[in-house]
């Protein structure tokens, strides 16, 4: 008898818990050749808005210790050509796709949603409202309670896709924004978004990002986002993906274990683009190691 690796999140069955942080997989098919991406639990794509975003100025992404630093300002080719041009090459593969939702206000991540709501192939929406690499919407709406709850209600009101809200760790208090965005119906929720960081260059004196400020992500952030994760998954009843610095099995269990029913990898996939399906693999091993068949049995477990 093999192990279950299988969760459920809203209405998306996953086959492991495993799937991709919006922004670090693009749209797969660049993955898609280094191994067969049904073997993911889901593809989480890149942020997608109403219209094209031409992201911002270079330089914008710099590497840290332990971490890099990020400020592409969600570039993307705009709906229209997810649907057209990503959607039929997604579906070839045997895996649920997330969207990861972006807009300047209420109303874009609105008609994204109504646009959305129909798209063979897509089971669900990442409201993402804890981006901090935009000018405008985005960080905007998830600092507060209100904010949060009018997005995913508007979003609500246009689908019936699974609707998942990432929040940001860059807020005072996370948990009543988390019960907000439950309250306001949505199915599950995904943190942590990246820290906001900077980098300076000592012999220009210049700010290393164009941007001036950019999102950190990797192993330095591990241990904000564990602690987040544990907080809200004893906060709120709804499914949780955790990511922040996952490069391995062990990362994985450890989010699992402090309350993730499901976690993405963002990061590790630019270090190893193999990362994903080797902590599935890993999270099968040690579930059999420890004598456990089935993965749900050691969400929130720890003590």
């Amino acid at each position: 008898m093999g192990v279950n690796l299988s969760v459920q999140i809203g209405r998306i069955r996953m086959k492991n818990p495993v799937t991709v942080a919006s922004g670090t997989f693009g749209f797969g098919q660049e993955m898609a050749d280094f191994y067969d991406l049904s073997r993911l639990g889901a593809i989480t794509v890149k942020g997608t808005s109403l219209e094209p975003w031409v992201g911002n100025d270079y330089p914008r992404t710099v590497e840290t210790p332990s971490g890099m630093l990020n400020a592409i300002g969600l570039q993307n080719d705009g709906v229209d050509s997810l649907i057209n041009e990503k959607m039929p090459f997604l579906r070839g593969f045997d895996v649920p796709v997330i969207v990861n939702i972006v807009g300047h206000s209420i109303e874009e991540y609105a008609e994204l949603a109504a646009r959305l709501d129909n798209v063979e192939g897509v089971a669900g929406l990442e409201i993402n409202i804890s981006c901090p690499n935009v000018k405008e919407g985005c960080l905007v709406f998830g600092t507060t309670p209100e904010g949060t709850a009018e997005v995913v209600k508007a979003v609500r009101a246009k689908t019936g896709l699974t609707l998942i809200t990432k929040l940001s760790p860059n807020v005072g208090d996370l948990l009543p924004i988390a019960r907000a965005a439950v309250d306001a119906g949505t199915d599950a929720l995904s943190l942590i978004n990246t820290l906001l960081g900077t980098a300076i260059d000592p012999w220009t004196r210049k700010f290393r990002l164009a941007n001036v400020t950019g999102g950190l992500s990797g192993p330095a952030i591990k241990p904000v986002a564990l602690k987040m994760v544990c907080d809200v998954a004893r906060a709120v009843d709804v499914p949780i993906i955790g990511m922040g610095g996952i490069m391995n099995a062990m990362d994985a269990v450890e989010f699992l274990l402090a309350g993730a029913d499901a976690i993405a990898v963002g990061t590790g996939n630019f270090v190893n683009p193999m990362v994903a399906v080797e902590v599935i693999d890993g999270i099968e091993s040690y579930l059999t190691k420890m004598g456990i068949g089935d993965v749900r049995e050691i969400v929130g477990t720890v003590s």
